[in-house]
């Protein structure tokens, strides 16, 4: 405990050096670039004093050359910093509105481009995905956690509709990516951290333009259960989640 606990002591202050940072940086010609760079930096930093190791599976699915949506389970807050760190070249996050209100690093957040989302109100949420829209169409990739929330069994949820309708109303192609140990590292609800390691399987484009708004739900079984089949294939032999853990942490 005592470990975790200067862990997250020296994360909130590399956090804090590095958003100052970003802040400074906004002042120069191509901002976001700039500053979501900053980004990957800052969450390789915090991974390496964690102790955290990522293996990055079938990385050559990743394209360059077009803007994408980027849909990943989501088990930890380390899930953030897994894919700022191994997922390459430029994108944009779609956070939900409360991480914007943290001083310095909502300021940081709001110079790389990332995209506020109010879960609780839909019209300002629907202005936001819209917004995520113009921003792929200009040729930035989009990330979005499709479940809205983390799980806290490990168990892959069900998705909700809106990062959908960003992808079909952009038209852009989707890459499913599945994250594997997370919530071992740091479950949901605990400040406790584990050394420990992460696999990310990088999956092939979906592409979207063949669905509608209206059948958009094949749409989302269809990239639910690539990650799904992923999760299950990569995951270590006779593990069935993180509930074990979890229960430790109750």
């Amino acid at each position: 405990m005592i470990r975790s606990a200067l862990l997250v002591t020296l994360g909130v202050a590399i956090t804090a050096f590095m958003s100052f940072w970003a802040v400074v940086f906004s002042i120069f010609p191509n901002t976001d670039n700039r500053v979501h760079k900053i980004a990957q930096l800052w969450a390789r930093l915090l991974l390496l004093i964690c102790d955290t190791k990522v293996e990055v599976i079938d990385k050559e699915n990743f394209p360059h050359k077009k803007p994408h949506v980027l849909m990943a389970n989501h088990q930890s807050d380390f899930d953030i910093l897994i894919a700022l760190a191994y997922l390459p070249g430029q994108f944009r996050w779609l956070s939900k509105k409360e991480l914007f209100n943290i001083p310095i690093f909502g300021a940081a957040m709001k110079s790389a481009g990332y995209i506020s989302i109010d879960q609780q109100n839909r019209e300002n949420a629907m202005q936001s995905l819209d917004e995520a829209v113009l921003r792929i169409r200009n040729g930035k990739s989009v990330m979005t956690f499709p479940e809205g929330t983390r799980s806290r069994d490990g168990e892959i949820k069900s998705f909700k509709k809106g990062s959908f309708y960003l992808a079909i109303k952009s038209g852009a192609p989707i890459i499913p990516i599945t994250i594997i140990g997370s919530g071992k590292i740091m479950p949901k609800r605990s400040l406790r951290v584990r050394p420990g390691k992460i696999k990310m399987v990088i999956d092939k484009p979906v592409e979207t333009k063949e669905y509608s708004l209206e059948n958009r739900q094949e749409l989302i079984e269809r990239v639910r259960n690539i990650i799904i089949k992923n999760y299950d294939e990569w995951r270590e032999p006779g593990t069935a989640g993180i509930k074990d853990i979890t229960k430790e942490y109750s």
